[in-house]
């Protein structure tokens, strides 16, 4: 982390970084057969970043905590921005775990929503939100927590295990508790 901090010229996104470092005690003492990663993405023009904390265990992955900050200019309801940031980060990480579209003679095989496991309700983790307020522009705050769960996690997986994941959905290679 101190690297990509120590890396980062844009102000907003370093101030994104050191935050969610902080949120996260990272570089903090961890148990054993547990892992956390990062991610960065500015995304739609909001810095964000994430921090997924997972630990090993004998049935799979479980996921246990997420942290993510990030730089929206100005959070005009903050209740709404949480919960808007929270399902972001599981639609991301279901995505990342379960979610996958083939394709049989040019067309997709899933033809709805149904087809998608997704996140079930015991796999959520604990989700820790900052909207950090750098500006007095209002800028969105529904996609740009999405891009950095998949890659946070992933790298997560492997801090806790070794195991690199370069393909999803993870669960092709690894089971989620």
């Amino acid at each position: 982390m101190a690297e990509r901090i120590r890396l980062m010229d844009h102000d907003a996104s370093r101030i994104v970084l050191e935050t969610v470092a902080k949120m996260s005690s990272w570089g903090g003492e961890l148990k054993p057969n547990q892992g956390r990663g990062v991610a960065f993405v500015e995304s739609f023009g909001v810095p964000v970043a994430e921090v997924v904390e997972v630990t090993a265990t004998d049935r799979g992955i479980r996921i246990d905590k997420v942290w993510v900050a990030c730089d929206v200019g100005t959070v005009v309801d903050p209740i709404n921005f949480e919960n808007n940031v929270q399902g972001g980060v599981i639609w991301g990480l279901g995505h990342a775990i379960n979610t996958e579209i083939t394709y049989s003679e040019g067309m997709a095989e899933q033809t709805n929503y149904y087809a998608h496991e997704g996140m079930r309700m015991f796999q959520c983790p604990e989700i820790f939100v900052r909207g950090l307020e750098n500006g007095h522009k209002v800028r969105g705050i529904g996609e740009p927590p999405v891009p950095p769960a998949a890659p946070a996690l992933a790298n997560a997986i492997f801090a806790a295990t070794g195991q690199r994941l370069n393909e999803m959905p993870f669960n092709k290679f690894i089971d989620f508790v």
